[in-house]
């Protein structure tokens, strides 16, 4: 644990499944291809094929730890999954999901889902590989993944580092499971023509959800302190260079919150740091405020220090978060973990 403090410190300056597949909804167009809104392309501008277009490379169903239903951000009705550790089987990928996995859902007011996720695989060898994902669908009935993997170099997952992958994602709410089924969609053609198309639709008054973090601003510095946590950590799990440099992952066990927000970290995501070049953290995770709103945190190596960013009910008492601008310090050492202090940002 010792090590892991360290290096976050340097950085800043289910089961597996046995039964059947689980079946895409009756009346399902599953031939159609879904084209991304221009906000939302999940890197794949040029439309989503029906995954099982393609051939199955492996599937996992998780059990949630917990499901956080937000209600309504300045997005649109935001939900997150975090998920417990989970195997994964498949004809040419076997190994586990790591506990914390998260998925975060948002809805919008037409029914439209978009979805990102984070999920750390390893391998059965022992290697690991980040994944983070975006996905879309016109419902919650068929929502798209297309699946990024970050596989070390030389190892024996290092082809998942190229190739195009759709998965099937399916939230079940009442069992408390998410379940994802990847596809190589590499040789499969994107049709042409009005008829082979759904067309994703966002409401005119939605505003895009950000992929990256805010840039900190040349003339921003650090105003009245907003909160201070205290952040526990489990051992790295370190996927070593791959596709966009040396990635290493430090997750996020829980811990304290003090100052204008009380209450706690809680249990799941990690810091998705990458060591290449100037070292950068990315970490996301959840806090739980003492009344039992939950609020999402993203923070993120910018130019100049460690910017975070919000995402909380609009009508709950921390609103604010959603239209502020904020400024974090490095992380310093703490028992079983990091202190990082939160503050305003003046100009």
């Amino acid at each position: 644990m010792k090590s892991d403090r360290r290096t976050f410190l340097l950085t800043a300056g289910a089961a597996a499944i046995a039964g059947p597949a689980v079946q895409l909804a009756k009346g399902q167009s599953k031939a159609k291809v879904l084209l991304p809104h221009a906000s939302w392309d999940c890197g794949m501008k040029d439309g989503i094929p029906n995954p099982e277009s393609g051939f199955l490379i492996f599937e996992t169903q998780l059990k949630l730890d917990r499901l956080a239903k937000i209600g309504k951000t300045q997005y649109g009705n935001r939900r997150v999954a975090v998920a417990l550790e989970g195997t994964t089987t498949g004809p040419k990928f076997t190994g586990t999901v790591m506990t914390g996995a998260l998925d975060f859902e948002l809805t919008l007011s037409n029914g439209t889902v978009e979805v990102e996720q984070i999920f750390v695989f390893k391998t059965s060898d022992g290697k690991y590989i980040y994944s983070r994902n975006a996905g879309v669908g016109a419902d919650s009935k068929d929502v798209r993944m297309a699946m990024d993997f970050e596989a070390p170099n030389g190892s024996s997952a290092e082809w998942m580092n190229s190739g195009k992958y759709v998965a099937q994602r399916i939230l079940d709410e009442n069992a408390k499971t998410l379940t994802v089924r990847v596809y190589d969609v590499s040789s499969v053609t994107i049709p042409t023509g009005g008829a082979n198309i759904t067309r994703i639709v966002k409401p005119a008054d939605a505003p895009p959800q950000p992929w990256d973090n805010r840039m900190k601003g040349a003339d921003e510095k650090q105003g009245k302190e907003l909160i201070v946590e205290s952040v526990g950590l489990s051992p790295s799990q370190r996927v070593g260079a791959s596709k966009r440099g040396n990635r290493n992952i430090i997750p996020i066990t829980g811990g304290d919150l003090s100052g204008r927000i009380t209450g706690k970290v809680l249990s799941g995501g990690a810091d998705y740091q990458n060591l290449s070049g100037p070292p950068a953290i990315d970490a996301r995770y959840l806090w739980q405020a003492s009344d039992g709103e939950i609020i999402i945190v993203r923070n993120t190596t910018s130019t100049g220090g460690l910017v975070p960013i919000f995402e909380a009910r609009v009508d709950s008492p921390y609103a604010y978060l959603n239209t502020g601008k904020f400024l974090s310090s490095n992380p310093g050492m703490a028992n079983g973990g990091v202190k990082i202090t939160m503050y305003d940002s003046t100009n």
